[in-house]
């Protein structure tokens, strides 16, 4: 089949572009935004990338349309597409129907820390032997990329809440099939589709009722709104619950971490009684948790203890997921996607762990429809307590932000950091934020880079600078 992707350049359609591939189908695929690492994906892949979005795209032919979730009604393409009245469905189906169903699902949902789980889960089930298939939302650097195909029962694939096309609103984790499902944690998040925390928890209720009584539905207690859900689901849940977390009443617990050394080192408790000892390089206590709901869902699987612990060893993270793009003049660049203020306060609090002594600078691109809008306004005041330094771009396209409530007040953060009694700046863009940067950074500084965006480059240009400085 010949396979047309309207918006092929998100991190789920440049996977399911590779995949269709993968399995001899022909695709194409346009959109306009287009940047690494999805956009060098599919250069690589050889996939053709049409630029925009035009009405005369609808003649390439294409035996089925693919509608990314991005893509909305009055996108011209899209309406040409309806025009002609040209088969179409969303990412999710074609995933749900060309690769999952008939094979043993893990799905890894939560607000924080999916790619990254998802990526550990594919890499320990590789090293266990299953040979998984695989969707993740970026570049596994074990495989050097976001998918594989192959013809394993098993397939570990990110769970998205955010909904699954404009003509179906139920978040793409609902598509597919979970044998073992993952709830890392769950927080209010995505402000452009959900009007509030309830109507979030709402649809991972729906996600923990889809796990069969024969599978497992992994928890973390240590988010309070996961619990709220628990106990709200009472006598609604009829499969295998595992909760994890480091509270006391946790079934599966991580004790005694320690990020002192090079690695980090944690004991896994069972029903509390010591389990297994295990290592990452991953840094942080988020990491820990992401870690133990993998672990957990290892077992189930019959993968062995002393697999699980050459993964973690072997694992070598995720792009853009706390990625060191650099170092130069003895300053470390750093590229990280968090964008809710938890997720941004936790990136913080373990790079100030890892670089224990040395500066930490916090730049943040308010790029995410959420992060862009005044929703987040207060909680992003305490989300940089751990940085010494803070700089916040600009907010993306405050125009379109506009259009969806309060827009974020840049200044107003600035100033309210700066009541904590640290620099804290705001610049328009990644050139004028760079220039700033040029003649601040000394040695031993450590630099991250926060934005779900490509945020103009900034990090190359960053790092040509102090380069050629």
């Amino acid at each position: 089949m010949h396979y047309h992707l309207i918006g092929i350049c998100g991190t789920a359609m440049a996977s399911l572009a590779g995949m269709l591939q993968a399995r001899g189908h022909k695709v194409t695929g346009s959109d306009q935004n287009v940047y690494p690492p999805m956009s060098t994906q599919l250069e690589e892949l050889g996939i053709e990338i049409i630029n925009g979005y035009k009405a005369e795209n609808a003649d390439t032919g294409a035996d089925l349309t693919i509608v990314g979730n991005t893509i909305s009604r009055g996108n011209p393409e899209l309406e040409e597409v309806l025009n002609r009245k040209l088969q179409y469905c969303s990412q999710a189906e074609t995933v749900k129907e060309e690769f999952i169903r008939g094979r043993r699902s893990l799905v890894v949902a939560g607000t924080h820390g999916k790619t990254t789980t998802t990526s550990i889960a594919t890499w320990i089930a590789e090293v266990g032997g299953l040979n998984p298939s695989f969707l993740v939302g970026g570049i596994v650097q074990n495989f050097g990329a976001s998918f594989r195909v192959t013809d394993s029962k098993y397939f570990v694939i990110e769970g998205d809440e955010y909904d699954t096309a404009y003509f179906d609103k139920k978040p793409k984790f609902m598509h597919y099939l979970p044998e073992i499902a993952i709830v890392n944690n769950i927080e209010f998040d995505h402000a452009d589709i959900y009007d509030n925390l309830d109507d979030i928890k709402f649809e991972f209720s729906r996600l923990m009722n889809l796990v069969p009584g024969n599978g497992h539905l992994i928890v973390g207690i240590d988010s309070p709104v996961v619990r709220e859900v628990l106990e709200e689901m009472k006598g609604k849940i009829f499969t295998n619950v595992e909760t994890f977390g480091t509270s006391e009443d946790a079934k599966w617990q991580a004790r005694y971490i320690d990020f002192s050394g090079e690695t980090t080192r944690f004991t896994v408790f069972k029903d509390g009684h010591s389990w297994g000892e295990f290592e990452t390089a991953l840094i942080g206590e988020f990491n820990v948790r992401n870690c133990l709901a993998v672990i957990i869902a290892a077992n189930a699987w019959g993968i062995p203890k002393e697999k699980i612990n050459e993964a973690f060893r072997t694992f070598k993270s995720v792009k853009r997921r706390v990625e060191v793009r650099g170092v130069e003049r003895g300053v470390t660049v750093i590229d990280d996607f968090a964008h809710h203020p938890t997720a941004v306060e936790e990136t913080l609090k373990a790079l100030k762990q890892k670089y224990l002594g040395k500066r930490l600078i916090a730049v943040f691109e308010p790029r995410s429809w959420s992060s862009r809008l005044a929703v987040f306004q207060k909680p992003y005041t305490k989300a940089f307590n751990y940085a010494d330094y803070v700089i916040i771009a600009g907010v993306y396209n405050t125009s379109k932000a506009s259009e969806l409530g309060k827009v974020l007040d840049a200044q107003e953060l600035v100033r309210d950091i700066g009541l904590q009694g640290k620099p804290s700046y705001s610049f328009p863009d990644a050139d004028s934020i760079v220039e700033h940067l040029t003649t601040e950074l000394r040695e031993d500084d450590v630099v991250a880079f926060m934005s779900n965006g490509g945020f103009g480059g900034i990090h190359d240009k960053m790092l040509n600078v102090l380069r050629e400085k």
